[in-house]
């Protein structure tokens, strides 16, 4: 996925949407962001990024018990940066939506330069 960083003639459109922010959309931000901090949900997510799954795929594959894992994609649900869809027996996760994936990827980008 390739991520663009935005130039500096949008200044003036970053000032206009944080002149506007409401008490509710801060607490909604700081509530996002303490959820991606857990560095268990942190790795679910990044998981999460690499492809969908269910709660015994990703068990697996980070050495999580079933529980801690689906305890997890509970409150990554919730606080809407993860969703799920029933495939037969199974339920299914990935990332809500791009701003997720957006997230998660100028994060990486950030600490690795």
């Amino acid at each position: 996925m390739r991520v663009t960083r935005r130039n500096s003639g949008d200044a003036g459109a970053v000032a206009a949407m944080t002149d506007r922010v409401t008490p509710e959309e801060i607490r909604a931000m700081g509530d996002l962001f303490f959820q991606a901090s857990d560095p268990t949900r942190l790795r679910i997510l990044l998981r999460l990024l690499a492809s969908g799954g269910c709660v015994c795929e990703l068990s697996g594959e980070l050495g999580l018990s079933v529980s801690a894992v689906s305890h997890q994609l509970k409150k990554l649900r919730l606080a809407g940066l993860v969703s799920r869809s029933r495939e037969g027996r199974h339920v299914r996760y990935r990332l809500a939506d791009d701003h997720v994936k957006k997230l998660l990827v100028l994060g990486l980008e950030h600490i690795r330069e």
